[in-house]
């Protein structure tokens, strides 16, 4: 019996943001990849209305395809109505109501079994609803943000806490997000860890001198690997990057942090050792992990970060803040340091793990844990008991 799947996300990549929620693509891709399993992708795109819709990052997300094969899955990208000025409250209505007519369509055509909701906000409280109209299960994966704020948040924490008690199942990226989520009054016996996935062959150890040399690097490198806003710390790095003399840190995303950090580097004096690579292809990462010493990601928050599992199967050690699940990844020292959020504990911790200079194959065994097969198959049996049900 084929168990048909409905993948529900507002995270997934397109042509115009190739690595806009790739780590739920990769997840997907695992799951339609199983014999039996049959999976269909609706990917809803917001868009403001006029004149906002003319800015450049919107024009180039409405001329996409409403209907694709993308890595060999059929995703649909129906457009919604979003207003960016009110926090998100509307946004569940208004994306139900756009893709109602579609998936009642698609039901109709081949029934799915089961709504496989890969975010929490908007994505849970619009399971939710399909649910209700088709008459089938939902299950709602928790990852970070979707917790730490939309949860958390006047407006929109009712919508969370509703869409997780008609849930069938919940997933949760981290131990750590499960408890975040008992705390918001989630029923945990409904809740089951679902560990991220790494791509082991292509995140793989190399030659770190040669790599270096191929991307005109000298000396220790640090590298940074997010999105450039206040939560995930870089300009802490900056700060940490003074004190460790002939040290590079390569920031490897974009955000609306990048000006004041080029800033914040040049009124230090470190200027000239802070490369901003942008926003780099997730193919491409590797050779940049290939290249580092240490990955620091001081983060506010975090749900159990993609860009540590990948760093530690390229060989390279984390320095990392207390967040979320950060010690049910770094639970021994060869995978790094767990530091407080500041600029003086993030120097010590980096410059002791340059003077340690801990093998990179035995730092890349602490990554072996994260598998996509092993999460495939903790996902398939997750939603065929959420049917059984």
């Amino acid at each position: 019996m084929t168990l048909r799947v409905l993948t529900l996300s507002t995270l997934f990549p397109d042509a115009t943001r190739p690595n806009f929620g790739v780590f739920v693509e990769r997840q997907t891709r695992e799951l339609a990849s199983r014999e039996d399993i049959a999976v269909t992708v609706v990917a809803p795109v917001g868009i403001p209305p006029w004149p906002l819709s003319l800015h450049p990052r919107y024009r180039a997300l409405a001329v996409l395809p409403a209907q694709e094969q993308w890595r060999g899955m059929d995703v649909h990208r129906p457009r919604f109505p979003i207003l960016p000025a009110v926090g998100g409250r509307w946004h569940p209505a208004l994306m139900t109501r756009a893709i109602l007519p579609l998936v009642e369509r698609l039901h109709a055509e081949r029934p799915f079994d089961v709504i496989d909701a890969s975010f929490f906000f908007p994505d849970g409280p619009v399971a939710q609803r399909l649910s209700a109209r088709l008459g089938i299960p939902y299950s709602v994966k928790a990852r970070g943000a979707d917790i730490h704020h939309w949860g958390r948040d006047a407006a929109t924490g009712p919508m969370v806490r509703v869409a997780a008690e008609g849930a069938a199942g919940l997933l949760a990226v981290s131990a750590a997000m499960k408890a975040d989520m008992v705390a918001l009054g989630m029923p945990e016996e409904a809740i089951r860890v679902h560990y991220t996935g790494v791509d082991l062959e292509r995140f793989a150890l190399g030659d770190r001198a040669a790599a270096k040399a191929a991307k005109g690097l000298a000396g220790p490198v640090i590298a940074t690997l997010g999105a450039l806003i206040p939560r995930k710390g870089q300009a802490l790095v900056i700060e940490a990057l003074g004190g460790l003399p002939d040290a590079t840190l390569l920031l490897i995303g974009e955000g609306p942090d990048r000006a004041a950090l080029i800033a914040l580097a040049e009124r230090l004096g470190v200027g000239s050792r802070v490369r901003f690579l942008g926003s780099v292809p997730h193919a491409e990462l590797p050779g940049w992990l290939a290249a580092c010493d240490v990955m620091a990601l001081p983060s506010a928050s975090e749900g159990l970060a993609n860009a540590w599992v990948e760093a530690l199967a390229c060989g390279v050690p984390l320095v990392i803040s207390e967040a979320g699940g950060a010690r049910e990844l770094v639970d021994r020292p060869e995978a790094g340091r767990i530091v407080a959020r500041e600029a003086g504990a993030i120097r010590e911790a980096i410059g002791a793990l340059l003077v340690e200079t801990l093998a990179p194959a035995t730092v890349r065994e602490t990554a072996r844990r994260f598998t996509w097969a092993a999460n495939g198959d903790a996902l398939v049996a997750h939603l065929m008991g959420c049917v059984r049900k």
